[in-house]
This record gives structure tokens, C-alpha cells and sequence, in this order.
């Protein structure tokens, strides 16, 4: 089933509206003249990292990983080219595709120990594959989309250059990245919109059965600097489909965003029961992670990210272990015309603790098998450039 929609909707995309800026009075007997924001948008992107691991493991692995997990060697993590036309008022259907490749690419969107769709190694290689329409509901606008869109979940994104830190969170990096089905936005104030989703499982390229999941996510903004959102996903993301057996995941967050520092603290807890496990035990994950952004001066920001992760059963990053990370970033950011090129500093060290916890260490103790242990220090040096028409 999976498969047989992703047919449908790989060659349209969308995004959310967005209007043009808002213009003035014509000069004193002038004419007025009337300027309109382009509709349709293109744009590329790069992401080139080398990350230095003290440990030196020999498979140069950042373990339980799917996003910047190469370390000790140059990384070309990510490139991407996109188009996208907006939908408005007046042009009420909106479309966007892109594709992409790179390290970053490869593991993101697949269920541990879950068979994957068909085709799924060139799937991957697709950013964004939808097709959206802008319906007057109301007197607001309903905004559907259809096809591979942006998670519904989670703070961080699958592209560095949109996140303060250059590697992302334990939480980001085992939520969806991307979502496969149909949405439903609607705003019902100013301030407070609500979403409505039917997926095709918790990550798109994976093929547990053949049902689809559900959710939604409520977006509040009670001043101008805060924003408050919480999602709700529950679904089937293993064979057996009885209710018994669904997931349930809920990602929550709230952000202040000043005129130079952003400050976000996101929290997510999981569960299901995992059939053939001795009394069908119940997997359970719990995360939080306090996300700032410091504009320093012209060019200069800075960001730092402490964060926790507990897998209980495995069932999220394939290992039971209780991991404790910091981050922190230095950037400098070059734009030029219409691209971006930004250089990040970053420090990070994690801890793995628990029954299967650790990171991998020097070289292989058999065949096949690395030692492990608990801590780890990277440090990374990370080139995004990014092109983006007006």
C-alpha cells in the first residue's frame, strides 16, 4: 500500500502559504504599481563535515546514529536541490519536489528490525514529493497537503543549516524526519491552528503492515514570542496490527524567540507493546532537550543543546540505554546575493549508559566486534552553503 501512493504523489510537492511583503502608499502622484512575490521558488543546498572522534573507532561509526555518523574522515552528509510554488489566495494549488543524497540520507527513515517499502534505496533519495491546496473554510484558509511533507514532529530538522547546532538530538534523530500520506491545517484563530494527519507509518520508508497511522498537533501562540505545540501520533509499526500493539508517541514543545536569542525546550515520551517479546513488553522511550540560539554580533551566533535520552527497551535506537549529551556550537555565517555559506565550530560529548549502552573505541576485540565505552567527545567542523530564490 505504502508503495502504491508514494507512485502517485513522487513527481508534486508543497508548502505552507505564504504572502508578499506588505507594500506602501505610491509616491504623491505616482502611480500606484502593483508587485507581487514570485510564486515559485527553487534552490540547492551542501553539507560537508569532518568530525573528529576521540575514541578513534576503526569503523569510524558514531553509534545508534543516522545523521552525521561518520567521524574521523571528510563527510559529504548532504545535497539537495528543490523547486516549490507557493499556494496563495490567488493561486490556490501548491506544489514541491526536491531529492537529495549523501550520508544523511541512507539510515533516516527506517524502523528497527521492520521491513522496509519497496524501492525504498532510491525513495530515499526524495526530500520532498507532495502536492497542496488552499480552500477558504470559514472566512480562514484550510490548508491540505498530499505526498511526502515535513514531520509533523519533532523541533529539529533532517538539514543542518535550518537548526542551531550542527549535529541534531537523540530526540530528532529517532523521530520522523519526513511524513507520507495526507495533512489538514487549519487555523482556527490568530493564534491557535490545528493539524490532522494519516501516515503511512511512523518512519515513511518503512513497511511493518499494510494500515496506515494517525495524528495531529496543535499549534498556540499566546504572545508574539512564544509558541506553544504538542503532536500525538499513534499507529501500527509492526506486524501484528491489533490496538494492543500500536504505538503511541507524543512530542511536546515550547519556544521563546527574542530579537537575538531563541530558546526552546522540547519533550517526548513513546510506548507499545512488542509482540513475541516474553509477555509482550511494553517498549517505552522518554526524551527532553533545552535547544538556545545567541545572535552575537554581525555574522557571529552561538547555540548550545543539553539533552537526555532513555531507550528502555531498544525499540528506538536498537539499543537499551539511558544517553546524556551537551552540545555547543560557534558559527559564522557569509551571506551573498541569494546563498548562505555558514562555518560551525561544535563541541559535543555524550554518555551511554545501560545494558547495551556505549559508544564503539579503538579497534575490533573479534571479528566483527569493536569494544565499547561509555563517553565520547566530537569535535566538528561543518560547510553548509545554501542557495535559495527570493
Amino acid at each position: 500500500m505504502a508503495l502504491s501512493i508514494w507512485m502517485v504523489a513522487t513527481s508534486v510537492a508543497a508548502q505552507e502559504p505564504t504572502g508578499g511583503p506588505p507594500k506602501g502608499p505610491p509616491p504623491a502622484g505616482a502611480e500606484e504599481t502593483k508587485t507581487e512575490a514570485p510564486l515559485w521558488h527553487y534552490g540547492a543546498y551542501m553539507d560537508l563535515s569532518y568530525d573528529v572522534n576521540f575514541n578513534f573507532p576503526s569503523n569510524h561509526l558514531f553509534r545508534n546514529r543516522t545523521t552525521a555518523y561518520r567521524t574521523n574522515e571528510l563527510a559529504p552528509n548532504m545535497a539537495l536541490v528543490y523547486v516549490r510554488k507557493d499556494a496563495t489566495s490567488d493561486s490556490r494549488w501548491g506544489t514541491e519536489l526536491g531529492v537529495q543524497g549523501g550520508y544523511d540520507t541512507v539510515q533516516f527513515a527506517f524502523l528497527q528490525g521492520e521491513p522496509k517499502v519497496g524501492g525504498s534505496d532510491t525513495l530515499r533519495h526524495f526530500s520532498r514529493a507532495n502536492v497542496s491546496y488552499l480552500a477558504p473554510v470559514g472566512g480562514r484558509e484550510l490548508t491540505v497537503t498530499a505526498g511526502l511533507f515535513n514531520s509533523l514532529i519533532g523541533y529539529e530538522s533532517l538539514y543542518a543549516k535550518d537548526n542551531f547546532s550542527y549535529t541534531r538530538s537523540w530526540m530528532a534523530d529517532n523521530t520522523p524526519y519526513m511524513m507520507f500520506g495526507v495533512n489538514a491545517r487549519y487555523p482556527v484563530s490568530d493564534e491557535f491552528a490545528v493539524t490532522l494527519f494519516v501516515i503511512n507509518a511512523y518512519y515513511h520508508l518503512a513497511h511493518p503492515n499494510d494500515q496506515p497511522s494517525y495524528g495531529g498537533r496543535t499549534d498556540w501562540k499566546p504572545t508574539s514570542r512564544l509558541t506553544v505545540s504538542n503532536t500525538l501520533y499513534y499507529g501500527p509499526d509492526q506486524a501484528r496490527t491489533s490496538l494492543e500493539f500500536w504505538r503511541l508517541y507524543s512530542n511536546n514543545i515550547v519556544e521563546w524567540k527574542g530579537d537575538d536569542l531563541t530558546v526552546a525546550l522540547s519533550y517526548d515520551f513513546g510506548t507499545e507493546n512488542v509482540a513475541g517479546q516474553p509477555g509482550n513488553a511494553r517498549a517505552f522511550v522518554t526524551a527532553g532537550a533545552l535547544e538556545s540560539k545567541w545572535h552575537v554580533a554581525g555574522p557571529w551566533s552561538v547555540a548550545l543543546r543539553p539533552e537526555f535520552y532513555w531507550d528502555r527497551n531498544g525499540r528506538w535506537t536498537g539499543s537499551q540505554q539511558l544517553v546524556k549529551a551537551v552540545s555547543s556550537t560557534l558559527e559564522y555565517k557569509a551571506p551573498y546575493r541569494w546563498t548562505n555559506s555558514t562555518l560551525r565550530l561544535e563541541y559535543r560529548y555524550d554518555d551511554s549508559t545501560g545494558k547495551q549502552g556505549g559508544f564503539f573505541t579503538g579497534s575490533e576485540i573479534s571479528p566483527g566486534v569493536l569494544r565499547l565505552t561509555p563517553g565520547q567527545h566530537l569535535l566538528i567542523l561543518g560547510l553548509l552553503w545554501a542557495f535559495d530564490s527570493p
